[in-house]
């Protein structure tokens, strides 16, 4: 299982969706930072693999980061997350 999380302007707390393929899970990364590149607000729809009823729409220009990590069984929430502020890494 794969998480992709998205951090919004202003907001504290990241969003995250799930694809079970890495395939999927880099698709969907792809996407979003593609339309962090674009410059002008478009609508992006993200669903989850994992909860099928977990819908979220963001706007592109309020998207700040984009990040993709593997779900393992290691770590506090069974997650092995990316970035300079892993906690006990």
């Amino acid at each position: 299982m794969y998480i992709i999380e998205v951090t919004l302007r202003g907001n504290p707390l990241g969003l995250s969706v799930q694809r079970k393929e890495k395939v999927g899970a880099l698709e969907l990364y792809s996407q979003i930072s593609e339309a962090m590149k674009q410059g002008h607000p478009a609508v992006l729809e993200l669903t989850c693999e994992r909860s099928t009823e977990k819908r979220v729409a963001v706007v592109s220009n309020e998207v700040t980061a984009v990040q993709v990590s593997e779900k393992t069984a290691s770590g506090v929430d069974g997650t092995a997350r990316p970035g300079f502020f892993a906690a006990g890494d």
